[in-house]
């Protein structure tokens, strides 16, 4: 099949960046990246992810993340499980 639409949209300069530095690293290019969108839309006829607003206390956790407050660091994951009780 032929390619010839074309989508034109404006986004962020920095997200725009960003975002395409990932698609870099595993080896997507900007076109393959927004096909595979539209072919998962299309095959799960809506979106490839859950859209949600975070609640409360995921808002908070967030917050407290970016802030770099209230973080547990783990030596590793046998040290990160211990900390959970798990």
């Amino acid at each position: 099949m032929s390619k010839t639409a074309t989508i034109r949209a404006r986004i962020e300069p920095e997200l725009k960046a960003d975002v395409e530095t990932l698609f870099k690293r595993i080896g997507l290019s900007t076109t393959e990246a927004i096909n595979l969108f539209y072919r998962q839309v299309k095959l799960r006829n809506g979106l490839p992810f859950n859209v949600v607003i975070p609640n409360k206390t995921t808002e908070k956790v967030f917050k407290d993340t970016d802030a770099h407050r209230n973080l547990i660091r783990c030596e590793d994951a046998d040290d990160m499980f211990q900390k959970l009780g798990i």
